[in-house]
């Protein structure tokens, strides 16, 4: 699992765990309010540190808290981000009851200024590794978001099996050169379009006819997946980025149907 549809996992969760709102009076208030009955994530919590509107929660906002949560300040951000970026993303994720993102940033302003210096992604990463990741006595004084006792869903919640054999992976096809062949660009566009259809229909969009319309597979394809820069490239590799920057794509269609709405309700 990439860090990208991990973040995606945990997202669903904690949409999940919206799902269980139920009104009800509170009586000390004096006004009507809302229970939880969460799985993963600590709702409350997120109620009090962050801007929730609880009468419209959708899947996307609970995308952008998870990505938040994992230090970046917006979706797009995050799947923009090199490797290290990522890998250390879901290392403070995973982390967040040793220290919180507040607190590694500081941390890390406090060693570039003492020693005039600025990390890159990669240094970054490496000072995390060396300071937090096998440190089990560090309290955070931030918030644990995550429920006690709930092992968030990973691949590495999956213990190997030691006596399955190892089997001897085979060379990949590349794609060296552009534009891709027939039958691989049919392929390609058939992945995306029932990429894009998932993801459509997981974010629950207000406008999904007119997305569709705006939604072109060859130009994201090509803007997105497979860029000149990127050659040469493995084939399965490939396909499995197709389903990696969808929801940006999505996100950026949802703006601009926001938009062509507005304009026509202005005419």
């Amino acid at each position: 699992m990439t860090t990208i549809e991990y973040f995606k996992s945990q997202a669903k969760n904690l949409h999940k765990d919206f799902k269980t709102q139920k009104p009800y009076f509170d009586p000390e208030l004096e006004c009507d309010t809302y229970n939880y009955s969460p799985r993963f994530f600590d709702v409350e919590a997120l109620l009090n540190d962050f801007d929730i509107n609880e009468e419209s929660f959708s899947r996307m906002n609970a995308l952008h808290i998870i990505t938040r949560l994992g230090g970046f300040k917006k979706w797009d951000e995050l799947i923009h981000a090199s490797t290290a970026e990522l890998e250390l993303a879901r290392l403070l994720f995973d982390n967040m009851h040793k220290l919180c993102i507040e607190e590694w940033e500081y941390y890390l302003l406090d060693i570039e200024n003492e020693h005039d210096i600025e990390f890159t992604d990669e240094g970054r990463l490496e000072v995390f590794n060396l300071v937090y990741a096998n440190e089990e006595g560090h309290q955070s004084y931030g918030y644990d978001y995550r429920i006690k006792g709930i092992k968030i869903v990973s691949d590495e919640a999956v213990a190997p099996n030691p006596k399955k054999r190892l089997k001897k992976k085979k060379a990949g096809v590349q794609i060296t050169s552009l534009p891709l062949s027939e039958a691989d660009q049919q392929e390609f566009i058939k992945t995306a379009n029932a990429a894009f259809e998932y993801d459509l229909d997981w974010l629950e969009v207000e406008k999904p006819e007119l997305m569709r319309k705006l939604w072109n597979p060859e130009k994201y394809l090509s803007e997105a997946v497979l860029t000149i820069d990127k050659l040469p490239i493995d084939r399965d590799y490939a396909l499995s980025l197709v389903g990696a920057f969808m929801l940006h794509e999505i996100i950026a269609l949802s703006e601009e149907a926001d938009q062509i709405d507005g304009e026509a309700e202005g005419v």
